[in-house]
């Protein structure tokens, strides 16, 4: 999809002038020698590591009572070792492929490695503890070997610890365990900026949506829903603007943090909603949702698909939502429409006045 866009765009740029034709297949050339993002073989390599560890792990649940302890501990010590020194060995020849299978193999050991520990002795703990432990040994490996595909079952792990708190306490705050999760959460993404894992960076985001919005499932308070829809439009606003300290930084994250920051604006937003039915503080509420939809698109719509469709959404779902809470007066509908429409313009030319600011100052930032 990417190449046919860029084939597209380099052959308008010669039609104009802008671009010599040598030039435009040396470019295209050098894009068609980078090593392919997506290999259908390294996929299924993982898939058939993640079966057997699955494998493995049936079998430690199975209990092996025919098999004394001492030599089912052993057996798995040295599945765990065995996997962990090929991946050494492969990675060595540039098997990246088959080294990540072996990794995810021995991580998956790992976890069933505590499990039959704790049947053979029975070892007191609970669920979380070793959740807890099974996320620490996936870090330490996916740090050990530079390990993108480590660094995706750790984020896999980090949500199932979460659902292991949830299973336990479901909307209780007990002890400190729950402050866990957004550290899990920044784990993950700092193993993301090590490994170059990007696409697991949305396992941690989507890690502390859920989380902010257990939050509120716990408080369901008014403040801690404002607290949701500015500090979500404030951060969605900076990481929007080109800030010299922070434009690297967020360049190299790529679109997830526009988006996220929006979702929990958007969140914040929707608990307000639930909040405020009726009155002037509804009406309010309204009108500002509408703007920042607005202000959302205008901001990030024309290089983020993903903000632009869910700003699309909130603005769609919003007036839909007004127009059924007016739909007793036709009259009292098209004045929302009216005035819904003056709004947004009023935005719009705001808007438009701020991108050519900092249209203008970027150059001079830029030097």
């Amino acid at each position: 999809m990417y190449r046919g866009r860029l084939e597209r765009d380099l052959s308008v740029w010669v039609e104009k002038g802008l671009l010599p034709e040598a030039t435009a297949g040396a470019l295209l050339k050098e894009y068609d020698a980078r090593p392919a993002s997506f290999s259908l073989g390294k996929v299924l390599m993982i898939l058939a590591a993640i079966l057997l560890g699955a494998a493995i792990l049936l079998v430690v649940a199975s209990n092996w009572e025919a098999i004394p302890r001492l030599v089912r501990l052993a057996v798995i010590l040295a599945i765990i070792w065995a996997v962990h020194l090929g991946a050494a060995v492969m990675l060595r020849r540039g098997a990246t492929g088959a080294a990540g299978g072996l990794l995810v193999i021995g991580t998956l050991s790992f976890g069933g490695a505590i499990s039959l520990v704790g049947q053979m002795y029975h070892l007191s703990g609970d669920e979380l503890t070793v959740m807890y432990l099974w996320f620490a040994m996936a870090v330490v490996s996916a740090v050990l070997f530079r390990s993108g595909v480590v660094a995706a079952v750790a984020g896999f792990l980090s949500w199932g610890s979460f659902a292991a708190y949830l299973d336990t306490y479901d909307t209780r705050w007990v002890g400190l365990d729950p402050w866990v999760v957004p550290l899990m959460a920044a784990v993950v993404v700092g193993l993301v900026r090590f490994t170059g894992a990007d696409r697991v960076r949305h396992l941690a985001y989507l890690l502390l949506v859920g989380w902010l919005t257990w939050l509120y499932a716990v408080n369901e308070n008014f403040w801690l829903a404002l607290v949701y829809a500015i500090a979500g439009m404030l951060a969605f606003v900076l990481v929007s603007l080109p800030l010299p300290r922070l434009s690297t930084l967020i360049r190299t994250a790529g679109s997830a943090p526009a988006f996220y920051t929006f979702l929990v604006a958007v969140i914040g937003l929707f608990f307000l909603h639930v909040e405020l039915e009726h009155g002037w503080q509804f009406v309010t509420l309204a009108l500002v949702t509408l703007g920042a939809a607005v202000l959302a698109i205008a901001l990030q719509g024309r290089n983020n698909g993903a903000v632009r469709y869910l700003g699309y959404t909130v603005f769609a779902v919003e007036l839909l939502y007004l127009a059924s809470v007016t739909v007793g007066s036709i009259l009292g509908t098209s004045s929302l429409f009216l005035f819904s429409g003056l709004f947004v313009a009023a935005v719009a030319w705001i808007v438009i006045r701020l991108e050519r600011r900092f249209a203008i100052r970027t150059p001079e930032a830029s030097l």
